[in-house]
């Protein structure tokens, strides 16, 4: 675990090996303790939270565990949405997740995801870059349910069998190469947003700067600016501003730095929270060398607890 001390003690951004995170839910709570967090996310790709983790053999809590070690554990979800466009992806906290709307919604996505990302194995293995599903679902020795895989999986994959360098560059290759095309059925943002509130959480939008600049859905082409509006019409809670632009594929002409303060100047009045996180992975357990640390972006306490939305989580 990296040792670097944190420019943020709130970090809400997250991921565990409960999606395509590196450290299991106990090594990324103890491994938060030691860097002196205050206030942590579970916020996995499109699987519910868990209600109970493995510490020394023993299920707990996971909630009451970090309070133990001096902290506030917050169980969310980073939903994938809006099959036309990549990286749209809305982070929900403090909901209800026992809620049937929102169960309904992971059952979807889980059909989705196994069958595109089966697909899109086949297609790879055509151009020469062969991994087996057996080797996505027991990645880094860790048996998984088919419903448990994500894609990121897929770039480590193809990072540690020498077809590229690092798992950002092999999502870049993915991502530009029409015969790697493969579209799997995601939620409609609106729909994310709607049943975050039915199910008394919040809504944020991750990342925006990792959307594209322009970008074409069913209600047809428009910028990203466009498009964040739109979803700020259908009563987004936050954005996310503090985030490590300068570790993903971000390829764009602003820095880290540059976008931070854009997002803040362009939003912190249309939307009630100016979010942060790390988008933490454990990428020191990986390939990639370009790590993110827990904390390295977030918010601070005192916004934390001044913000009406987020201090009732």
């Amino acid at each position: 675990m990296m040792t670097t001390q944190p420019n943020y003690i709130v970090d809400l951004h997250s991921h565990t090996t409960r999606s395509d995170g590196g450290d299991t839910p106990q090594e990324f709570i103890s491994n938060a303790a030691a860097l002196g967090m205050k206030v942590i996310v579970f916020t996995d790709h499109d699987v519910l939270p868990p209600d109970q983790i493995e510490v020394n053999g023993v299920m707990v809590d996971p909630v009451l565990y970090a309070r133990k070690k001096g902290m506030k554990l917050i169980p969310g979800i980073e939903f994938s949405c809006e099959t036309q466009v990549e990286d749209v992806h809305i982070v929900v906290l403090g909901c209800d997740y026992s809620n049937p709307k929102i169960i309904e919604m992971y059952q979807k996505i889980v059909k989705s995801k196994i069958f595109s990302y089966q697909k899109l194995l086949g297609k790879l293995a055509d151009n020469g870059y062969d991994i087996t599903w057996d080797e996505v679902l027991n990645y880094d020795d860790i048996p998984r349910k088919p419903e448990d895989v994500q894609k990121k999986i897929i770039f480590n994959l193809m990072a540690e069998k020498g077809y590229t360098k690092t798992w950002s560059e092999a999502k870049l290759l993915i991502r530009n190469n029409p015969d790697f095309s493969v579209k799997r059925e995601k939620p409609d943002p609106a729909d994310i947003i709607n049943i975050a509130h039915e199910s008394s959480g919040i809504a944020i939008l991750a990342h925006p700067y990792l959307i594209d600049e322009t970008v074409t859905t069913n209600e047809g082409t428009m910028t990203r600016a466009e498009y964040i509006d739109k979803l700020i019409d259908l009563d987004l809670d936050g954005i996310e501003a503090s985030y490590t632009y300068d570790k993903t594929t971000y390829n764009g002409p602003y820095t880290k730095e540059e976008i931070i303060a854009k997002v803040k100047s362009d939003y912190q009045d249309r939307v009630r929270i100016i979010s942060g996180g790390s988008d933490y992975h454990a990428d020191y357990k990986k390939t990639d060398k370009n790590i993110r640390n827990i904390g390295e972006c977030g918010v601070t306490l005192e916004y934390f607890n001044s913000n009406e939305l987020l201090k009732n989580l």
